[in-house]
This record gives structure tokens, sequence and C-alpha cells, in this order.
């Protein structure tokens, strides 16, 4: 493994962020509103962990968890498209398992895609899976190496303190926040800031 642990709790952490961001741009152009995210930070602890799980699973596509001999036939091209497919399928497993536990002990539905063409269950759909899987694959073969050089350039103390902070507030508001869901039976939602005014319907 390349990186230490502590880079890659302050990682996690990068993505959470981008990753409650995406689902408020998504939430503004889609509903004209943003909202907390059921969460009391902005970090949604999910996407960092989903990214540091394909690391040590997969690597980044350019440079791939793979035997050797295989490594070597693979071209750059056929390496993104498997790293691709890897994404898809994990993403479409990752949101109806994680949809069909929170409808569970929360009897909601944390989203739903039924309205959506190419929908399998109404916790995942093709366009969506591609649309993540794209961002991932983006992600990892683009930006993984670099961000994670710059934070390695911390000094090693700084570095540790601020990953286990980090990681400590992620991980104590996440079990808050689905504890708060579970006992309201209800989505936690705790602001909502509406950025076009509704329509007023005679």
């Amino acid at each position: 493994m390349r990186y230490n642990v502590y880079a890659l709790g302050i990682m996690a952490a990068i993505i959470s962020f981008l990753g409650f961001v995406v689902e408020n741009v998504l939430l503004a152009i889609t509903k004209g509103y943003i909202n907390n995210r059921n969460m009391n930070t902005p970090f949604l602890l999910g996407y960092g962990l989903l990214v540091i799980v394909f690391y040590f699973v997969l690597g980044t596509p350019n440079q791939m968890v793979l035997p050797k001999n295989l490594k070597k036939r693979l071209s750059r091209r056929a390496k993104y498209i498997f790293y691709f497919l890897c994404a898809f399928f994990v993403v479409c497993i990752a949101e109806i398992i994680l949809g069909e536990i929170v409808e569970r002990l929360c009897g909601i539905e944390y989203w739903n895609y039924e309205n959506l063409p190419f929908h399998i269950t109404k916790y995942t759909s093709v366009p969506t899976s591609i649309a993540f899987a794209s961002i991932i694959t983006f992600f990892m073969g683009v930006c993984f190496e670099p961000v994670m050089e710059l934070i390695l350039q911390m000094d090693i103390r700084w570095m540790k303190v601020l990953s286990i902070t980090l990681m400590t507030i992620m991980g104590v508001d996440f079990f808050v926040s689905f504890r708060m869901m579970i006992k309201r039976r209800d989505y936690y939602l705790k602001w909502k800031i509406f950025l076009r005014k509704k329509r007023v319907l005679n």
C-alpha cells in the first residue's frame, strides 16, 4: 500500500465532503433547494468509505491490483473500462443494500428511482449507476493520486491529528444521525434552504 492510514483518512473526509456537495447540487437542480442530507456535518461518510474500499480492492485505474501477466496485457483504455464496470456493479449493489437497510430500520424510502428509465428496484438504476461509476473512475484515475501526494506533504504529526479528528467527527455524526432517523422513523432534517421561489398555484 503506497499511502498510510492517516492520509487515507483525510482523503475519505475530502470525498465525503464532495459527496455532500454533489448531492446538494443535484438537489438544487432537480428540487430547487438544498438541505443537511440527514447529517449534522457536511460529510456523507458512505462516499468516502466506498472510494477507500475501491482503493484497497482495485487500486486506481493506472495502478490496478491485478495479476502481473494480466496487467501487462491490458491497455490503458481497457483498464479504465474494467474499472468502470467494477464501479458500476458495486454502485448498483451498494445502493440496493443501503436503501433496503434504511427502509427496514427507519421506515422511509431514502431515495426512489422508479421514475427513471431502466431502474433496478427503486433504489438503483442504470443511468444513475453509470453516472456514479463515471465519477468514481474519473476521480480515481485523475484526482486520487495527485491529491494523496499533496496530503503526504503535511507534517506527519498534523496529519495524524487532522485524520483522527475528521474520522471521529464523521463516525460519531453518522451514528448519531442514523440513530435519530431510526428513533423518529423519518428523515433527519435540520435545515433546508430554498434557492428558487415556490410556484404558487391559483
